[in-house]
């Protein structure tokens, strides 16, 4: 039990360093605007045991459209002022499968910093709880 346990710990240090390398990519890459602006957010989302991983970056105005439903993402996150625990999400009813999921945020919301991480039981439950943030 213990040495799955370093490896699942191993595993999402691996996942933050992939994502924090990417996020750095994506803002060197996203244009001098959006970097200028100082504001955008990375978003992650990653499977069970890191098995996968899907990120955009998010700026709002989501005017690069980089993220397949930018608007509604921006309107849920102004929404929440920022604070990805108080996305009020689309409740929906979803099975019980266990199939973790981790979703990560970082970077800045309206001049504050932001570096946000959670775990969801599978992407139903995730998605029901941060609606169109997480969707892509």
């Amino acid at each position: 039990m213990p040495v799955s346990r370093r490896r699942r710990i191993f595993r999402a240090a691996v996942t933050v360093g992939v994502a924090a390398a990417l996020c750095t990519a994506l803002g060197t890459a996203s244009g001098a605007a959006a970097h200028r602006a100082g504001d955008g957010l990375f978003l992650s989302v990653s499977g069970s045991d890191d098995t996968w991983i899907h990120g955009v970056r998010l700026t709002c105005p989501d005017t690069r459209g980089s993220h397949p439903h930018g608007a509604a993402a921006c309107d849920a996150l102004a929404w929440a002022h920022g604070d990805l625990d108080a996305l009020r999400g689309e409740p929906h009813v979803c099975t019980r499968e266990y199939d973790p999921v981790v979703v990560a945020a970082s970077g800045s919301w309206r001049g504050a910093p932001v570096d946000w991480r959670k775990e969801f039981p599978n992407a139903c439950t995730m998605d029901a709880a941060t609606g169109p943030v997480f969707r892509f």
